[in-house]
């Protein structure tokens, strides 16, 4: 499967399309978890590894945190919000310098972890087009 990153252009936030849910009846919570576990582990390894806590814990959390979110908008129980509130992402990434290159690293990390699932292609296709669209409202520097 070949993951398109689209450009990243200053002040433009794009319309989001939430993934098919057939991405959340398929994994499960827990192949979701997994998923984002796995993403992380390549991302604290990588060039952008100092946006990502460093302390054990504070990682599992951090996971723990994004893994409740990509349940909840693959149409999973609404963990993020029971939890934590409305997402409001774009505030909660603030205090981090989100780069349109960290962007592209962060996407570049899902590469391997989505190739890695065993799902339709369809599927796969349609969480992609989503992490595309979404990392550009993340990018605040």
């Amino acid at each position: 499967m070949d993951f398109i990153t689209t450009k990243y252009t200053p002040g433009i936030r794009p319309q989001v399309t939430l993934p098919a849910n057939q991405m959340f009846l398929l994994l499960q919570e827990d192949g979701i978890r997994k998923m984002v576990s796995d993403h992380y582990n390549l991302l604290v390894e990588s060039e952008i590894k100092d946006l990502f806590p460093k302390n054990p814990i504070a990682l599992e959390k951090a996971k723990e945190h994004s893994a409740d979110f990509f349940i909840q908008i693959c149409g999973g129980p609404m963990y993020f919000n029971e939890n934590r509130g409305r997402p409001r992402l774009n505030q909660r990434h603030q205090p981090f310098k989100i780069t349109a290159e960290a962007r592209e690293i962060w996407l570049d990390c899902y590469k391997p972890v989505l190739k890695d699932l065993n799902l339709p292609e369809n599927v796969i296709q349609s969480f992609w087009n989503y992490l595309d669209v979404f990392s550009k409202w993340m990018v605040n520097s």
